[in-house]
């Protein structure tokens, strides 16, 4: 049986075409939840005045994507410490927000919060309420980003190419236990779909990271604990962002043509057994979005 569940992510066109993109789920509309006015339009809701908050009713099959699986993706298009909106757009229209008409659905839901508190290390912004009205909005909001491909959206672009990448990888790796395979395998999609510079996992071997599966031009072979960003990554445990390498203290300059590099750790049973890291040629390339999706896509190997 199809199961449904109602997300607030800010302006609800770019939320909409984010969870048509999701696989599994079969149904997408737009509307206005947990207000105090029957029937609101767009123009009520815009003051403010309502208590309404633009959100995206999701119809789903549970078989093919699980309630917590769908939180957790929703959560990775959205800042969930932003109380105030989401990226231009501001209000408490623009909350966000998950609310559930089954109560059923809650311990999935909740699991899923309490895992993005531990994250954080703080309590999330988004609101996680039973639904108490939603009202669909009207038909030039619906499907408005197939309708209007270079219309505003509030989340990147790069959202999109990442959902869709993670998905693939999901198919990918199912079934293939080795985990260098898996390493390759996600180290050229990842490069072939984002065009970075070099793609690449370094294996905790013998107290050392030693490279592993890679895509780019040659690497440095062997980088030291706590040492670079990638040593940096592996003793703090934490994926580390970094605008500008020339900055960094103690860069590694295996290419003198990176400019900046995110370093994502592999954790299982709470140790690194390997690192993802990532370069560009060009600064400032990384930013949050790219640690939240590519800690899910390390999530999976």
């Amino acid at each position: 049986m199809n199961k449904t569940l109602y997300f607030a992510g800010g302006c609800f066109w770019g939320a909409e075409h984010f969870f048509k993109g999701i696989d599994g789920v079969l149904h997408t509309a737009p509307g206005y939840a947990n207000g105090r006015l029957d029937n609101p339009s767009y123009e009520q809701v815009y003051t403010d005045s309502t208590g309404h908050v633009e959100t995206v009713k999701v119809i789903y099959n549970p078989d093919r994507v699980s309630t917590a699986k769908l939180v957790r993706l929703f959560f990775a298009s959205i800042d969930p410490l932003d109380a105030g909106g989401q990226g231009h757009d501001r209000g408490t229209r623009y909350r966000t927000g998950v609310y559930y008409s089954d109560a059923s659905d809650l311990p999935a839901i909740r699991g899923e919060f309490d895992a993005l508190e531990k994250r954080l290390g703080m309590e999330p912004a988004t609101e996680l309420l039973p639904l108490d009205s939603f009202w669909p909005a009207e038909e030039r909001h619906r499907d408005y980003l197939d309708k209007n491909p270079t219309g505003y959206c509030h989340l990147d672009f790069k959202v999109f190419k990442y959902l869709r990448l993670y998905q693939d990888l999901e198919l990918i790796l199912e079934g293939e236990e080795d985990p260098v395979a898996r390493q390759a395998q996600t180290a050229a999609l990842i490069y072939e779909r984002m065009q970075y510079f070099w793609v690449g996992f370094y294996r905790v071997l013998d107290g050392q990271l030693v490279l592993g599966p890679f895509q780019g031009p040659h690497a440095c072979f062997r980088i030291g604990y706590g040492k670079g960003v990638c040593g940096t990554a592996w003793k703090e445990s934490r994926t580390v962002v970094v605008p500008d390498v020339e900055e960094f203290p103690g860069h590694i300059a295996c290419s003198s043509e990176s400019r900046s590099e995110i370093v994502v750790p592999v954790i299982r049973d709470g140790e690194v057994t390997s690192v993802l890291d990532i370069d560009s040629t060009s600064v400032s390339t990384f930013d949050g979005t790219d640690a939240v999706w590519l800690e899910l896509i390390c999530d999976l190997l």
